[in-house]
């Protein structure tokens, strides 16, 4: 199967290096309607072959790993190098799925067996994740690539047809659509402000409240955790960032409340969250003492040094620091000394089975405790019942902040 391209001898179709035909001539290929299967196929880690042994021998595995899938290729299909260390298989056919499974199983066993460069002083073996799909169009490499990023998420020589009633893949389609129509939103002012109260207990009432970003969608409203993926793929996410902290301003201007708005390590890197949060301090009259920031963010990236002195400057204007979700993932105690919250909010996943689960309280025991050795106040996020609210008191927390207080609601209480 070749290309039936207007100039298949131009060396713009050809991969120098491996003699295969490239990313062009596969882009040529499946522009028309005709259905294919196409199988990607990426080696695990090869940036570590470069880095570890250098480029020249680096290529000589691409080089040798081409000669092997020359020989597994079936007489019905091409190969192609799409990437560096990628390449497509795509068939002349349709395929049934057991015989996709064996192909791809087959690719997968024989490079197990085998060392695809071997001298006195090198060996070495390579891994491959498969990605495949049967359609035609540019859906074919994009439902490939779809697989393939699930079959990565497995152990090493996986593959993964694709397969629309995936969670992963329903997830990524959603955040597919989401890139599509942000922009839209964008333009047709769909974004709008939730507050939800933050209860204080030594003062016995509500002292601050936290910005939670909607899209109005018809008579509902989506959540950040649906959009916030494709706000920082479309590179609006400072567009978004700066919606919130001047509608917010405006909302509170006329209050005495504290207010927290969500910040990502994005908003700090792009430079202009100090001089907005200054301005619309000044344009208001709002003391920064009442602003709270509240990072969304690992702690690992928090406490880089260029980070720091950036968050270190937004704390010496008055701002306050909070850090949302400990105890989960990459929470790390060392850190949060180097990092020095004012706040931080314990996950809701503690808090909402206070009462009765050991595990969590000992948790949330372990984390109070070393919160107030650091004077760092800590609200519990999730507290949905009075009973959860009773037990966070009993801990001795500062401030609560869930249902039972309040919802998150487009006006204050």
């Amino acid at each position: 199967m070749k290309l039936e391209l207007e100039n298949k001898q131009c060396d713009c179709y050809i991969d120098k290096l491996t003699g295969l035909q490239n990313r062009l001539a596969l882009l040529e290929y499946i522009k028309t309607s005709k259905t294919y299967t196409l199988f990607i196929l990426d080696i695990d880690n090869f940036s570590n072959i470069n880095s570890t042994y250098g480029y020249l021998i680096g290529d000589e595995v691409l080089v040798n790993i081409t000669n092997y899938l020359k020989k597994l290729k079936p007489s019905y299909g091409e190969i192609f190098r799409f990437d560096g260390d990628q390449f497509v298989f795509l068939t002349n056919k349709t395929l049934l799925k057991i015989e996709m499974e064996e192909l791809a199983q087959s690719v997968i066993s024989f490079f197990n067996e085998i060392e695809v460069y071997n001298d006195e002083l090198v060996s070495i073996k390579v891994f491959f994740s498969i990605g495949i799909y049967t359609g035609h169009g540019f859906n074919l490499l994009n439902y490939a690539n779809l697989a393939l990023n699930d079959a990565r998420r497995y152990k090493k020589n996986s593959y993964k047809l694709f397969d629309i009633t995936s969670t992963y893949i329903k997830s990524q389609l959603q955040n597919i659509d989401w890139i599509s129509n942000v922009r839209k939103y964008i333009e047709e002012e769909k974004f709008v402000l939730f507050f939800q109260p933050i209860y204080d207990h030594k003062l016995n009432k509500v002292t601050k409240y936290e910005a939670l970003i909607r899209i109005a969608y018809g008579s509902s409203f989506i959540t950040p955790d649906n959009f916030l993926h494709a706000c920082k793929v479309t590179g609006i996410l400072e567009l978004i960032t700066r919606f919130v902290i001047t509608t917010s301003f405006k909302k509170f201007s006329q209050t005495d409340y504290s207010f927290s708005i969500n910040i990502t390590s994005d908003d700090i890197n792009l430079g202009y969250l100090e001089k907005l949060l200054l301005k619309r301090c000044e344009e208001y009259n709002i003391e920064p003492s009442r602003v709270i920031l509240e990072i969304l963010e690992d702690i690992s990236t928090l406490t880089e040094t260029h980070m720091l002195e950036q968050i270190n400057s937004l704390r010496a204007k008055g701002f306050q620091i909070a850090l949302d979700d400990f105890g989960v993932e990459n929470s790390n105690f060392a850190r949060l000394v180097d990092f020095k919250p004012d706040y931080i909010k314990i996950d809701g996943v503690f808090i909402k089975d206070l009462v009765e689960d050991e595990k969590s309280q000992i948790v949330v025991k372990t984390i109070v405790d070393f919160c107030k050795l650091c004077d760092i106040d800590i609200v519990a996020e999730y507290v949905h019942s009075e009973a959860v609210m009773e037990k966070v008191k009993e801990y001795g927390i500062e401030f609560s902040q869930g249902y039972f207080i309040g919802e998150p609601k487009q006006e204050l209480l």
